[in-house]
């Protein structure tokens, strides 16, 4: 994994929109850093990264990162109680034409 991406997986998932201006910032920074397309792997990992909320539109980003991997990440139906990114994902995939509905 690139030390780019890993260093945002290892800042964990995104605030909400409680956090501060600067913390939000820096994260938006270390994605921005982050070399596009992604690998399969590192588009894995990202996946753990999203937060309680959209982070003012950061969790788009991230999403968008994501979808920039090799293949769908999410391949079978994330369940009723997953993030809204995670189902988000996993339905952006079927509606594509990339993976069935499970």
């Amino acid at each position: 994994m690139r030390p780019e991406v890993q260093t945002f997986v290892d800042d964990g998932p995104l605030p909400d929109w409680g956090a501060s201006g600067e913390e939000i910032d820096r994260r938006v920074e270390q994605l921005d850093a982050i070399p596009r397309p992604v690998t399969g792997e590192e588009a894995r990992a990202l996946v753990s990264c999203f937060g309680p909320d959209d982070c003012y539109g950061v969790a788009g980003t991230l999403l968008h990162l994501i979808e920039t991997g090799p293949n769908p990440v999410l391949t079978t139906d994330p369940g009723p109680d997953a993030n809204d990114w995670h189902k988000r994902l996993y339905d952006r995939a079927v509606n594509g034409g990339l993976i069935p509905r499970t």
